[in-house]
């Protein structure tokens, strides 16, 4: 065999494996597990002390935790293991039951740092904004799907869709949750995009975002706070600017290997919020550049490998859910890292696998379940025929 042949051959079995839908699925579970058990580690580390303080037992929070990833683990199977037509089925259920979910908690939530988005129910807490994320996805695909033959007139790309999501961004904005209602607008426009509309109005769409952004960090003083932080974070490094700087310093102090695992200054009440909103400092700081490279490594994997999964999807439906899904955990793991190095405001909003929550870790893993079932349905297609 002549090496030219040899080439061939070579070249031919690495397109085979890189164009195989099993590899889909397997980055996608591989990228999930990596992320989820450094995301337990993390937490267990940087919630010690805050547990400790407040419920009297270091690893509280971690335990917590650990249930979380075990039921979103759980879902993250089941899911990979439906059909997609089965997950269809569920769509419309499960947008009406977070539409009330959403409305009852402008009646009977919680408040927790001036944002009423949580319902208890003694010891469990849930934020429904979170699960809307993902009913918003399921069922705009549902619909467009449906209207596939005449979304050539536009407003059929409008009508129901931006309504109803209108109505549910109104829900989430009442309840003084702006970081959600960012991540929510962009899964929105690539929903619309993808079923066919004109770039131009993304552009539209983009401007009366920031505008609407610019208006609700004017309506609220802690959110003005931010935003003035954000603009001039050396102006009061004591008061407004306190959780940026010990964010930055945080990062800074890790240099390039990071302090060793559990070695967090940081953590030691000195940044708030240390295993939710900024739990990406912490990884900077216990793990260096390598860590936080490895994590933003990672969430690429996904983000490649969903939006691969939607070009190469075999049906409108799975396209759509696809693109929704991957472009709402790349849109937050963005705000979160972007607010937590200073390029954008602090918003809240959690790192998606990372940051403690169940809110946030449940329906995300049961998002990236439904990926993987649709990573593996073109190797199942291809086996039966």
């Amino acid at each position: 065999m002549t090496t030219t042949t040899t080439q061939k051959l070579e070249h031919k079995t690495l397109a085979g494996g890189l164009s195989n839908p099993q590899l889909d699925f397997k980055v996608l579970w591989g990228s999930t597990l990596f992320l989820l058990a450094g995301g337990v580690t993390m937490v267990a580390s940087a919630s010690s002390v805050f547990a400790y303080e407040t419920y009297g037992n270091s690893w509280y929070l971690a335990a917590r935790q650990v249930v979380f990833a075990a039921i979103g683990l759980l879902g993250m199977w089941f899911a990979s293991h439906r059909a997609p037509h089965a997950t269809r089925k569920m769509s419309w259920w499960f947008l009406a039951g977070v539409v009330l979910a959403l409305v009852a908690v402008l009646i009977i939530g919680t408040s927790v740092n001036g944002q009423r988005n949580w319902i208890e129910f003694g010891p469990i807490r849930i934020q429904p904004s979170e699960y809307a994320k993902l009913a918003v996805i399921l069922w705009s695909a549902d619909i467009l799907t449906r209207k596939q033959a005449i979304l050539s007139q536009r407003r059929h790309l409008l009508v129901p869709i931006v309504p109803v999501f209108c109505v549910i961004l109104f829900l989430i904005l009442l309840e003084g949750d702006l970081g959600t209602a960012m991540v929510m607008t962009p899964i929105m426009m690539a929903m619309v995009f993808y079923a066919g509309a004109p770039g131009r109005w993304m552009g539209y769409t983009s401007v009366l975002g920031l505008a609407g952004i610019a208006y609700y960090s004017h309506a609220q003083a802690y959110r003005m706070v931010r935003f003035t932080a954000w603009l001039h974070p050396d102006a009061d490094p004591t008061g407004a600017g306190f959780q940026l700087a010990h964010g930055k310093q945080a990062m800074g102090t890790g240099g390039w290997w990071g302090l060793s695992l559990g070695a967090s200054r940081q953590k030691w009440g000195t940044l708030p919020e240390a295993h939710t909103d900024f739990i990406y400092a912490v990884v900077g700081e216990e793990t260096g550049l390598l860590g936080t490279f490895i994590i933003l490594g990672l969430f690429l994997a996904i983000g490649f490998t969903g939006f691969r999964i939607a070009r190469r999807a075999p049906d409108s439906y799975t396209r759509l859910v696809a693109a929704g899904v991957t472009t709402w955990i790349s849109v937050q793991m963005l705000v979160n890292i972007c607010a937590v190095v200073g390029i954008l405001p602090i918003t809240g909003v959690p790192l998606p696998l990372v940051s403690y929550g169940g809110s946030s870790l449940i329906p995300t893993l049961y998002a990236l379940g439904i990926l993987m079932s649709f990573a593996r349905q073109p190797a199942t297609q291809a086996k039966s025929t």
